[in-house]
């Protein structure tokens, strides 16, 4: 068998790596990106540039690859099933159309019995002043937005005053739990009842981007089992191919609430390139490629550190020991809340 050549969407970090990945096991990669300034081309076998609903760039897409992945979830539904017409897309568009929208994706995980926080769809003022019982919340616009973009807490009634919103989008409002700790689980399905899982990573946010991750997590057996057969659970009624991270809360009362479906593989996964023998980015790889599957072992515990925005300056200059692992994702700009790199350190287990 011929190794595809993987087209991949999107020209981040996450590309970037998953382009490392399918060097590592002799499989070609070209990034399609609407960012000239892409930071994946440093690391892909070629590189293109355009709009993703440009539809002669997206022809020339489609002519040079096998495969088609992609490292964000908030790619035009669209231009993903108009490719799918011509090269696979893996995981299939199906799945972002669900995910995309964060009431269809609570409304999913509801349906299959899996737990979520309580919610309900706000297209107006009225529907938010009438659904105070879910004070204190989180609004969220129900598309786009991500490390905390396009969310506000909102504590009390007296706060909606002063609340300034443009209805032409539509919002979620989620009540706010008791939180105790956050954790994701990251699963590769190759195939019906054929995945690999990795254990429950801990995760600590600020300002509501990701900035520690951890393995082992501290959580009792129980909600770790649980968090794991959840995953399996929705990656098989999702039919998914490739790597998928679950993000989960964790209540004061120990009760397990899904967060966020994430189609691809996922910041608190980075730690599995020096953890593992084979990481959530090469696992991608392999499950969309058809490859064999290989059965994963974690080798070392991890911590990983997000650098973010001029926490890059510091550690480019940085002296590292032998456990540690720096990853600069070579952006060209240094932006407030942009993560930049990472670090890892490694752990005997």
């Amino acid at each position: 068998m011929i190794n595809p050549i993987i087209g991949i969407i999107g020209g981040g970090q996450l590309g970037s790596m998953l382009a490392i990945a399918a060097k590592k096991i002799n499989i070609k990669t070209i990034i399609f990106s609407d960012d000239i300034d892409s930071p994946a081309k440093n690391f892909s076998d070629e590189f293109l540039c355009g709009s993703y609903d440009d539809e002669n760039k997206m022809k020339e897409f489609i002519n040079k690859v096998d495969i088609v992945t992609f490292e964000f979830e908030n790619i035009p539904y669209k231009t993903l099933k108009k490719i799918n017409e011509s090269k696979r897309v893996l995981p299939k568009p199906e799945i972002n159309k669900i995910v995309q929208n964060r009431l269809s994706e609570k409304d999913f995980l509801n349906k299959i019995n899996i737990n979520t926080t309580k919610y309900v769809s706000i297209k107006n003022d009225k529907d938010l002043k009438s659904n105070i019982d879910l004070l204190p919340g989180m609004l969220k616009t129900c598309t786009m937005g991500y490390d905390g973009k396009g969310q506000y807490k909102i504590n009390s009634s007296q706060e909606l005053e002063n609340l300034k919103l443009d209805f032409k989008k539509e919002f979620i409002l989620e009540k706010l739990i008791n939180l105790k700790k956050e954790i994701s689980v990251i699963i590769t399905r190759y195939g019906r009842e054929r995945y690999e899982i990795y254990e429950p990573i801990e995760n600590v946010h600020e300002d509501q981007i990701l900035k520690y991750s951890k393995i082992p997590s501290d959580i009792n057996t129980t909600i770790s089992k649980k968090s794991e057969d959840w995953a399996i659970k929705i990656s098989e009624e999702l039919d998914y191919i490739g790597t998928l991270c679950i993000e989960y809360f964790i209540d004061k009362n120990d009760n397990l609430y899904v967060n966020e479906i994430a189609p691809r593989v996922h910041n608190s996964g980075h730690l599995t390139i020096n953890s593992h023998n084979i990481s959530q980015f090469e696992n991608h790889i392999r499950a969309i490629s058809g490859l064999d599957q290989i059965k994963i072992k974690k080798i070392y515990d991890a911590k990983m550190i997000n650098l973010i925005g001029d926490d890059i300056s510091t550690y480019r200059k940085k002296k590292f020991k032998d456990n540690e692992f720096f990853f600069d994702y070579l952006k060209k700009e240094i932006k407030k809340k942009r993560k930049m790199g990472h670090l890892t350190v490694i752990e005997k287990c």
